[in-house]
């Protein structure tokens, strides 16, 4: 057991172990009083980097190390005392035992979780530096804590890597020049989002559900000179008042039953960022008053809380409902509807967007087939006939749905109108239509089938029960002359 000198030295190091940002910075500091406390001259700390062991702190020439004895504690994972190693019979023949006059050694193997990190190697030249069995207790007992900063560093050091190509993932993906669409109604949208991405002002978008509001909103975020800092979104459709307003502007301990502590609000979070009230058309009333004076100000206070706080962030607002209808109905205020309406950002819905369905559909093709591990080339035409012909109640989000479960469903390199199609779905060529164009084509289809039957016009007339007169103005209506019956 160590003495009690002893102790009080390695709880001060081990102290130190926490105290730094920089882990070499402290495994070097602790390394230099390891070797005070127990007369080493040089010291070695080896640890993993990729595939070989490599000494990476140190005090001392490390070139001077007898690094079989190194080799020796990463194969076998235990600790070695060399008391002397001049009498030792495995190492005293060494090159490094005797060429750099090494009298004592001792090596500790750094292990975390099962998992072998590196050694610690001590060595010294002098009589006076000769290592004993309480020396290496000393050491193994700093190796363990040792141990424990170098793979939280490295855990650390992992995360901030992964942070980072997240962040610059996530700017990439939702880049607004990588968003689909080349007709024309999204050409307009690309047009206004350019001109407002470094603006701070609020920004309400408008659309269908499934067209996309929430990704036009990330990408005007991490498009901006805001992308370093959050986006935050909140669903505002269906949550209870109370909730609501404590997710948004946070509280103070004790407000209500429950709050333990102090908690931020979105509003906080978001500081320098952008927060993004998704159905913004659902927020109660009262937080309606609350959200209205942070526009207009910039500042709120914590539910409980009389200190007024200031936040710098861009609000994004997006609905698939009527806010004009809603304020006429009493359920939002007008003064909160000019706040966020400054500017408008309206998304059309897919069947409008005739350019795009086919694009879309081959991007989805590649990123689903991709992710289930398929070579899928296209689709049939029949199926190509379906996409372009369906009217996409549901938008992008349904066409998306829709080609996720063909690749899954797909057996052969091509998408088919049957891995497509529901059950009991309407034909590939059915489509809504405004019901005037629809009883317009369907007229034209009939009196080509008439007429290809009744070559005398007049007798197609009576037939149909209509005077010669009006059958000509109806072929004339519908291009079917003469030369056009088919």
């Amino acid at each position: 057991m160590l003495e009690r000198k002893a102790l009080e030295t390695l709880y001060q190091i081990i102290a130190q172990l926490n105290s730094l940002e920089d882990y070499k910075e402290v495994l070097e500091n602790t390394l230099k009083l390891i070797m005070k406390e127990l007369n080493a001259e040089r010291g070695v700390i080896v640890l993993k980097e990729k595939e070989e062991y490599k000494p990476m702190v140190f005090a001392g020439d490390f070139k001077e190390i007898s690094f079989s004895v190194v080799n020796e504690v990463l194969a076998n994972k235990k600790p070695l005392l060399l008391h002397s190693a001049l009498d030792s019979e495995k190492f005293s023949a060494k090159e490094s035992v005797i060429a750099y006059g090494i009298k004592s050694v001792m090596c500790v193997p750094l292990i975390s979780k099962d998992k072998l990190l590196g050694a610690l190697y001590l060595d010294s030249h002098s009589e006076k530096g000769l290592f004993s069995e309480k020396d290496l207790e000393f050491l193994i007992a700093y190796a363990h804590q040792a141990s424990l900063v170098i793979e939280n560093a490295h855990l650390r050091e992992l995360l901030l890597k992964e942070n980072i190509y997240l962040k610059t993932e996530l700017q990439e993906k939702y880049y607004f020049e990588n968003i689909i669409g080349q007709s024309k109604k999204m050409q307009e949208v690309f047009t206004i989002m350019r001109k407002i991405l470094n603006s701070s002002l609020p920004v309400l978008i408008t659309g269908e559900t499934g067209t996309g509001k929430e990704l036009v909103a990330r990408s005007l975020h991490y498009s901006s000179l805001r992308r370093k800092k959050k986006f935050v979104p909140i669903y505002c459709g269906g949550v209870p008042e109370t909730l609501l307003e404590s997710e948004l502007f946070g509280y103070k301990r004790g407000a209500f039953t429950g709050a333990l502590a102090d908690k931020k609000g979105l509003l906080e979070e978001a500081d320098g960022g952008t927060l993004f009230l998704d159905e913004v058309a659902d927020i109660p009333l009262t937080v309606q008053a609350k959200l209205l004076r942070f526009l207009q100000e910039g500042k709120f206070r914590r539910i409980g809380e009389t200190e007024e706080r200031y936040v710098d962030c861009r609000v994004i607002a997006a609905t698939n409902k009527n806010l004009e209808e809603a304020i006429k109905k009493g359920s939002f205020r007008e003064d909160l509807y000019y706040r966020l309406n400054v500017i408008h950002i309206h998304l059309p819905p897919l069947r409008e967007r005739e350019d795009d369905v086919i694009l879309l559909a081959h991007h989805f093709l590649k990123k689903f087939a991709e992710r289930e591990h398929k070579k899928i080339k296209g689709f049939t035409k029949e199926a190509i006939t379906f996409l372009k012909n369906y009217s996409w109640p549901g938008n992008v989000r349904e066409l998306e749905n829709r080609i996720a479960k063909a690749v899954a469903l797909c057996e052969n390199e091509i998408i088919t109108l049957k891995d497509l199609k529901e059950e009991k779905e309407e034909p590939a060529d059915f489509k809504i239509k405004r019901l005037a164009s629809y009883l317009k084509e369907k007229e034209k289809e009939y009196l080509q089938k008439v007429l290809a039957i009744y070559k005398n016009k007049s007798e197609a007339a009576r037939i149909l029960g209509i005077s010669r007169r009006t059958l000509y103005n109806r072929l004339k209506e519908l291009g079917l002359t003469d030369d056009n019956r088919g």
